[in-house]
């Protein structure tokens, strides 16, 4: 009896380590491609709109001097405290962990603009390819994000949030949502320049808005994979390689 509890709680305890292993692979995928739709400057993705407009207040001197994926964090506490005033006792405790998903993409983004810092892009074509590249990865960290099925992520989440409240459907919430945040960032933009910051706000921005989405369905479709990775079993090692050859028959 004791034996079989043993091996119950090894199994729970790995099965939930490799599950949030991957939700982080997701989160830093995510992070990259936000980081390089901000590159482009060509406009930013626009959960990164707030943020970025106040990093270059930041770097002027007009606002705190915090880095972008600080203000991506003190935005993702704000998103968890509208989402607690919103739904109030119809919050689930469980989402409290947002704060610590927000402090790791925050820190991710961090992690991926230095590693992003060689990019300058100087020519239209290069900011379009960059900030495809972008919604690129943008799409394919969100399918494997929700894919993870863990804690929502609270750009996510105040967009669940307000479609609770209003019974308007997800994808028009999240149109609002999205709106409001641009909205906020040109704002930020003139309060503090004075003028339209278009690497901020701008044609990518709109880019990213419409066809993210679109990647986000077309990618799920192909992602049967990365859920049978997220389950682990005893003799893991026999599992990927089974799942290895599943994969490479399908590609023949």
């Amino acid at each position: 009896m004791q034996s079989n509890f043993i091996f119950f709680m090894k199994e729970r305890i790995i099965s939930f380590s490799w599950q949030h292993l991957l939700l982080i692979v997701s989160l830093f995928i995510m992070a990259c491609g936000v980081a390089l739709c901000v590159r482009s400057n060509f406009g930013s993705s626009v959960i990164a709109t707030i943020p970025f407009v106040m990093t270059l207040a930041g770097e002027a001197g007009m606002a705190p001097q915090f880095t972008i994926g600080e203000y991506t964090y003190i935005m993702n506490i704000l998103f968890i405290g509208l989402q607690v005033l919103i739904l109030r006792r119809g919050f689930p405790r469980m989402q409290f962990f947002q704060f610590i998903i927000g402090f790791v993409f925050g820190f991710l983004l961090d992690v991926n603009m230095w590693l992003t810092s060689i990019i300058v892009c100087n020519t239209i074509l290069w900011k379009v390819a960059v900030q495809l590249m972008g919604c690129v990865l943008l799409a394919v960290g969100i399918s494997l994000e929700i894919r993870c099925g863990s804690v929502t992520m609270p750009g996510e989440g105040i967009v669940v949030a307000v479609g609770k409240a209003t019974d308007i459907p997800f994808a028009k919430a999240k149109i609002m949502v999205d709106i409001s945040l641009v909205v906020i960032a040109v704002a930020w933009g003139y309060f503090y320049f004075g003028t339209w910051q278009w690497q901020v706000v701008g044609a990518g921005t709109l880019i990213s808005m419409i066809i993210v989405g679109i990647m986000v369905k077309l990618f799920d479709k192909h992602l049967e994979w990365f859920s049978r990775l997220l389950y682990y079993r005893p003799g893991f090692r026999r599992y990927i390689y089974g799942l290895a050859r599943c994969i490479c028959d399908k590609i023949r």
